[in-house]
């Protein structure tokens, strides 16, 4: 299939859920044009790509593809280092 067709076509097919895994995929299919003609055409649909994934917060990046959003595309809460129990403080000492 034509890169370029390729790249079209996943600029009108990704949703909020996808938008990371097909930046990644038309990024691999525009290092495969081999004109500067063919990648200006692909640059339209490179540059609407990026603009989704920076309207819908998906952060780039990331392992699985998914760009940090999971499968319902919300954004993930930064992960907090657990509250651990504070010790009981001792009783204040009394001078004589």
């Amino acid at each position: 299939m034509d890169a370029i067709a390729e790249i079209r076509r996943l600029y009108f097919a990704t949703t909020r859920a996808t938008i990371q895994r097909d930046i990644e995929k038309a990024i691999d299919l525009l290092k495969t044009l081999t004109t500067e003609d063919d990648r200006e055409r692909a640059t339209v649909f490179m540059d609407g790509l990026s603009q989704m994934r920076s309207e819908w917060g998906v952060r780039p990046g990331g392992s699985g593809g998914t760009g940090g959003t999971g499968t319902t595309g919300t954004r993930k809460k930064a992960a907090r280092a657990p509250k651990t129990p504070h010790a009981p403080k001792a009783p204040p000492v009394k001078k004589r």
